[in-house]
């Protein structure tokens, strides 16, 4: 994709009620800029999907989308196979939507367990907690280390700029306990409301504080969280702050299915990505 095309395929994901976010394409770009794909029928594009390549060994599929009126024609299965072969022998993650969840079967993916995507109206504020710190450019070091156990490979480009402190759509907070980062979360501008993602944390507590940390950022206005099923107390928090299911993926892989820390993650970062 050129920037053109990815822009478009934002677009796209926006009609398909995926509602991304203000300014997801420069992180998007950076993840793998080899990654991501648009099929093209008579110089029309028709068909879209992100194969993103966390070093050697893990990869993950996204934004797959085939425009409606060019379903059953078969660009929708061609792009899909182009971006496998293109992710190669890696394990690879995707978040799949439930009517499709057995045509990712077929292809050799198995599930892991599902995700839980939560809304409601922010109705918290920001606490005055010393140990929350804004994410910024002197703590980046320490996130892109803490968020490694969450990632399943080396995402720090993307990272760099999903965390970037001077963007208006996006605020981020780290819980820094006597000089150690034990949780950090994002909280970003969509088309409609605000999504938190990611928000990881050692404990349910400190996942709570970030939590109020991020959605005081939105107060009156919807916030959307994607919670991982398996981790009890990320849907406790989310039911503690009066946000209701609306929407489920199921985490699936084929491959070995890397061994990520799900009682640690309170959010995924985004189903596009992983």
């Amino acid at each position: 994709m050129s920037e053109a095309d990815l822009k478009r395929a934002l677009s796209w994901a926006a009609e398909e009620g995926w509602n991304p976010g203000l300014d997801d394409l420069e992180p998007f770009r950076t993840a793998d800029p080899s990654g991501l794909f648009m099929a093209w029928n008579e110089g029309e594009p028709v068909a879209c999907i992100s194969g993103i390549r966390y070093g050697d060994d893990y990869g993950f599929i996204g934004f797959y989308i085939c425009r409606p009126e060019h379903r059953g024609k078969g660009y929708g299965i061609a792009i899909w196979k182009h971006a496998i072969a293109y992710l190669g022998a890696r394990t690879i993650g995707l978040d799949g939507v439930v009517d499709q969840q057995d045509n990712y079967r077929t292809s050799g993916f198995d599930l892991a367990h599902r995700n839980i995507r939560q809304s409601g109206i922010a109705m918290t504020d920001t606490p005055m907690d010393p140990r929350l710190s804004p994410l910024g450019q002197g703590i980046f070091p320490s996130i892109r280390d803490y968020d490694q156990d969450f990632s399943g490979g080396d995402r720090a480009g993307f990272l760099k700029l999903w965390c970037a402190p001077m963007v208006s759509s996006r605020r981020g907070f780290a819980f820094v306990d006597d000089g150690v980062v034990k949780g950090y979360g994002v909280i970003r501008q969509c088309d409609d409301g605000f999504k938190v993602g990611p928000l990881f944390a050692d404990t349910p507590e400190i996942a709570d504080t970030l939590f109020r940390a991020l959605a005081g950022q939105a107060k009156g206005q919807t916030v959307y969280l994607d919670t991982p099923e398996p981790n009890q107390a990320a849907l406790e928090l989310a039911e503690r702050h009066e946000l209701s299911p609306v929407f489920e993926t199921a985490r699936m892989y084929k491959g070995q299915a890397p061994d990520l820390p799900l009682e640690r993650t309170f959010g995924i970062t985004t189903f596009e990505l992983g």
